[in-house]
């Protein structure tokens, strides 16, 4: 899958592969669903094998990952500058705030996250619906992303993401 550069591949493929994505779980078992990971020690050395325990923890993650590019952006565009990740985390240090949102989303039901992600992705997708492809992908063009593009910022939260929870997702069908 290569890397959106456009308004209309961004909200294509954004769109696709969150489509994928519940394809996947639609075709699930509740068992499948509902049931603990069991990874073995072979799939992977990334922190998040070993932190998401089912798939409520990877679809709340999904989740706090659109509510950091919203309040980014919406704080930014009101003229509050502010980082996209909160103090006092940064990019060598994001797999803590990661395990942060492990935490908090302990008590929340799949049934609560299946609807979170939804309406996060919808909230996401009427967002960068807002947005000129120049202020999405024109270096240099909104102040606040940086050596980045806020295009970039949102096919990580979206169809980049969407990808690894579709992998994650596939190596739990496997082992179950």
């Amino acid at each position: 899958m290569g890397r959106a550069t456009t308004k209309p591949d961004l909200l294509d493929m954004a769109s696709k592969q969150f489509e994928k994505m519940w394809k996947l779980i639609d075709s699930m078992t509740e068992d499948e669903q509902t049931a603990t990971f069991n990874f073995s020690e072979n799939v992977g050395k990334e922190a998040h094998w070993a932190r998401d325990k089912n798939l409520r923890d990877v679809l709340v993650h999904l989740y706090e990952w659109h509510q950091l590019l919203l309040n980014w952006a919406a704080s930014n565009q009101n003229g509050e500058a502010k980082p996209f990740l909160p103090e006092p985390y940064n990019w060598k240090t994001y797999g803590q705030m990661n395990v942060e949102f492990w935490k908090k989303h302990q008590s929340t039901s799949y049934e609560d996250s299946k609807t979170m992600i939804r309406e996060s992705h919808k909230k996401v997708i009427d967002m960068i619906e807002q947005f000129s492809n120049d202020e999405l992908f024109a270096k240099n063009y909104l102040p606040w992303t940086g050596t980045s593009t806020l295009g970039s910022y949102c096919v990580s939260a979206t169809a980049s993401h969407y990808d690894w929870a579709i992998k994650k997702i596939k190596v739990h069908i496997k082992s179950f």
